[in-house]
């Protein structure tokens, strides 16, 4: 369908739309049938609903028109699931900042758009490659930054930690199938123009690659469990983006749909805790797991996916993107080790969780609750098969993506000893190093305020004092000028006139009264009349010759 005339684009399926509306409707159907368990209301459902909806328009979109309404909506949507239980302050002011931050980065889509107008002389993502130069580069760099905002990848990463205030139904949606992966689809589906660009698609890699390692550490510092998925979040989209700007789109694509398997199940175990427990401190989910076996084995297989151990999923699909950025050597390192980051912070949450403890009895679960788990369990343990060579050429011709090589034996090894090692050390030790820098999100928010949102502040106040004293001051000067103005000719322009205007009225009414004295209405008085006019005619006539 085509939504503007004259300007091709609109809703169209392709391999890559038809795999996140899947990813999308399945990871919808579980995360929801978890919040009936749950209690929520249609208000929740229906806001919920159009989340999905938007995200459905953004992946199928095929021009900037139709993915900025998607986006929009994606974002307006978040602000008010984040913010639900709007009567708490501290909801609404988290939902404030990650709609702010993201609407900021948003503003690279809006000049995009603007840029492709110009430049491109059409909206379709399709053709964005193909525009001259320097349209190209500034639409690309429009689209990166607002692909970066919405992905939550440095230095924008900070929103992701306030939208952990949303409900745990919220969060294992936004974390998974839509809005933070909306960043890391976007980058996939315009590789093309990104490598266009001959510095795009390098920006977009070492993005990746450094939100996966910074924000793993950002993960490992975390003593609350929601915020240590949520740090891990941004760290996994990390080696999504690295996919996307390094080429390695299959793999890309297979971790984006294995990691939301994965952590919107773990996001829901999570919710099933902080519901009977009412905590995600994880020094006070001590040995939960072990009280309600299935939530437990569920979160034990999401927690062994998410450090990449062998044969879980995202130990094949990371494998997949280090394959793809394998031509750097230094890339390479950057990504093994924030592999080695992820199966760290992964074991810190399972320790946390299978740790025994005295006291504690099992507690009961509802089965609306229970049921989504287990076939997101299953997923998260099975999608790897997306990278193994077989399965992995049918996958790349699915998506539209050019066939590459994928890991070699060495890799898999390599990532998968060093993931079962890291996890097996932190259960021996029990004691995981907590980078006390990274604890505060890297303090990145208050960098922003203080750096952004206070200048902007201070800004607004200046201008307002300009605009009171020197706009607005001008107007009401001029306003009481013209007002006195006004005064003096009321009181003496305006009395002559008045004066001059009732002297030619006096004059007029005299004139008239002499007019009517000879309208008497005696027949010899006007005989009387025309005989002295004639007479005066007669001596005029005689004078003028």
């Amino acid at each position: 369908m085509t939504f503007l005339p004259g300007w091709p684009g609109g809703l169209a399926v392709d391999g890559l739309s038809a795999v996140l509306l899947v990813t999308l409707g399945a990871v919808l159907a579980a995360v929801l049938a978890f919040a009936a368990g749950q209690g929520y209301g249609a208000r929740f459902f229906g806001l919920m609903l159009l989340f999905a909806a938007a995200m459905a328009v953004t992946v199928t979109a095929t021009d900037l028109v139709l993915l900025l309404m998607g986006w929009e909506v994606m974002g307006a949507m978040s602000y008010a699931l984040i913010g639900y239980e709007w009567w708490d302050e501290r909801r609404v002011r988290s939902a404030g900042v990650a709609f702010l931050t993201t609407r900021a980065a948003d503003m690279g889509l809006y000049a995009a758009a603007g840029f492709a107008i110009a430049g491109a002389h059409s909206l379709r993502l399709d053709d964005l490659a193909a525009s001259g130069t320097p349209w190209r580069d500034l639409i690309a760099a429009g689209l990166v930054v607002s692909a970066l905002g919405k992905s939550a990848q440095l230095p924008f990463s900070f929103w992701l930690s306030r939208a952990m205030d949303g409900p745990s139904p919220v969060s294992a949606l936004l974390h998974s199938a839509t809005m933070v992966a909306a960043g890391a689809y976007l980058l996939i589906r315009v590789h093309p123009l990104l490598a266009a660009t001959g510095w795009a698609a390098t920006l977009v890699t070492w993005a990746g690659a450094a939100t996966a390692l910074v924000l793993g550490a950002v993960a490992l510092a975390q003593r609350d469990l929601k915020q240590l998925l949520a740090a891990s979040t941004c760290a996994q989209i990390g080696f999504m983006v690295l996919g996307a700007g390094a080429g390695a789109l299959g793999g890309g694509t297979a971790h984006l749909v294995a990691h939301a398997a994965v952590k919107s199940l773990l996001f829901l175990c999570a919710g099933v805790w902080l519901g009977v427990l009412g905590t995600k401190r994880l020094d006070a989910l001590q040995g939960a797991a072990r009280r309600h076996r299935t939530v437990g084995a569920s979160f034990g297989v999401g927690a062994l996916a998410l450090a990449g151990v062998p044969p879980l999923s995202l130990w094949v699909t990371k494998d997949e993107i280090l394959a793809g950025a394998g031509g750097s050597p230094a890339l390479l390192a950057v990504g093994l080790a924030a592999s080695v980051l992820s199966a760290a912070y992964a074991a810190k949450a399972l320790l946390a969780a299978f740790r025994p403890v005295a006291g504690g009895g099992a507690f009961r679960v509802p089965l609306a609750q229970q049921a989504p788990l287990v076939p997101l369990a299953f997923a998260a343990a099975v999608l790897g098969a997306l990278g193994l060579p077989p399965v992995a050429d049918a996958w790349r011709r699915l998506l539209g993506v050019p066939d590459g090589s994928g890991p070699g034996a060495w890799m898999f090894a390599l990532s998968g000893v060093l993931a079962a090692l890291t996890v097996g050390a932190v259960m021996a030790v029990r004691r995981i190093p907590e980078p006390a820098w990274a604890l505060h999100w890297l303090w990145l928010e208050d960098a922003v305020s203080a750096v952004v949102v206070r200048p902007a502040f201070a800004a607004a106040r200046g201008l307002a004092r300009f605009d009171d004293r020197v706009v607005d001051g001008a107007v009401r000067g001029a306003a009481r000028g013209v007002q006195a103005v006004a005064g003096l000719a009321g009181r003496r322009v305006e009395f002559r006139v008045g004066g001059l205007v009732a002297a030619v009225g006096r004059a007029a009414r005299g004139l008239g009264a002499l007019a009517r004295r000879p309208q008497t209405g005696q027949v010899h008085m006007y005989y009387a009349q025309a005989a002295v006019v004639l007479a005066v005619l007669v001596v005029v006539a005689v004078l003028a010759g």
